[in-house]
């Protein structure tokens, strides 16, 4: 994911700084969690109403990261691949995101259950 600035690069930007098709600068990863945490806020937060949005606290790009890397182990992908992924150097640092929620869970067990492939 790529956040971008509303204006055009300044010149002499590097070229990885860079949209290619938009000719737009990147948002520093700082900017970009502030924006992002502020648009999350209400949905963080889906009791609260909007005027409270200044007292509350959004999703971080962090979570979001991490949240991603759940959905691909709960997906299949190989340890190796969430590790790359993730730069982390250890399984044991990618345990905490990768935990399958109850469904998946469940579809696992569903498509590996041997008796319940024999009934269909």
């Amino acid at each position: 994911m790529l956040y971008l600035t509303g204006r055009k690069a300044l010149a002499g930007k590097p070229s990885l700084d860079v949209c290619s098709e938009t000719g737009r600068a990147r948002l520093s990863y700082r900017r970009a969690e502030e924006i992002f945490e502020y648009a999350t806020r209400l949905l963080a937060n889906p009791l609260a109403s909007p005027e409270d949005i200044e007292d509350l606290d959004g999703w971080t790009l962090h979570r979001l990261r991490h949240s991603a890397l759940t959905h691909d182990a709960e997906g299949g992908t190989s340890t190796p691949m969430l590790l790359a992924r993730s730069r982390h150097a250890s399984v044991r640092f990618l345990e905490r995101y990768a935990r399958p929620g109850v469904d998946a869970v469940a579809r696992n067990v569903a498509e590996r259950d041997s008796a319940a492939r024999r009934r269909l």
